[in-house]
């Protein structure tokens, strides 16, 4: 981890730029690479049936799953295999932004390839609110559009590249937020390029 700036606050959303240097970033690279050997990614659709044009898995107690019975946690991937736990690496980086809050139970990853984006949403499917939800950046820079805790708010964007971390708590835990677009190519942490993002929350 490099030195720490104070980090920016945009909407009541933490954005800790450049957290992470290069080394930890290949760091926790490989520790996704293991996540994903056990539970490794899939392409997701939504209640509707759209598929998702994002891949996704877990690490944790629980996985986030969404499918035709909708948004949920699961404690199996869907091949039926538990989840691997959430590697040291990424439990750090929670320890170190989250405050007093306890260990996470799910670390989502989701992958972003060429084309992939995500819509507005917020992240409500926890039992409890009063913790931060932490999302790690790592690979292409995208386009992260945060609104408030109405679809309708106004919104704003701002770029994140690798080694940024987000911390989502107090009034910004429920606002929208998502990505517009990744800068395929802008990053070489990844050789084929993509985006990595990690997101650390507390579910019961």
């Amino acid at each position: 981890m490099t030195d720490r700036l104070p980090p920016l606050n945009i909407a009541g959303f933490e954005i800790h730029k450049g957290f992470l240097d290069r080394a930890a970033q290949a760091a926790l690279v490989e520790a996704i690479r293991g996540v994903a050997r056990a539970a490794p990614f899939f392409a997701p659709v939504t209640p509707w049936g759209k598929p998702m044009r994002v891949r996704m898995t877990s690490a944790g107690r629980v996985g986030w799953i969404t499918d035709r019975r909708g948004y949920r946690y699961e404690p199996t991937h869907p091949s039926g295999t538990p989840w691997p736990p959430i590697p040291q690496e990424v439990l750090a980086i929670w320890d170190a932004v989250a405050e007093d809050a306890r260990q996470p139970d799910c670390c989502l990853v989701n992958f972003y390839g060429e084309g992939a984006k995500m819509g507005l949403h917020q992240d409500k499917d926890e039992g409890d609110f009063s913790y931060p939800v932490v999302s790690i950046s790592l690979g292409d820079s995208a386009t992260f559009r945060i609104g408030g805790t109405e679809r309708a708010d106004p919104t704003q964007s701002l770029l994140l590249e690798s080694g940024d971390v987000v911390v989502m708590g107090g009034p910004a835990r429920l606002a929208y937020h998502g990505i517009d677009r990744i800068r395929f190519g802008s990053s070489t942490l990844l050789p084929d390029g993509g985006r990595i993002n990690l997101t650390l929350r507390v579910v019961a």
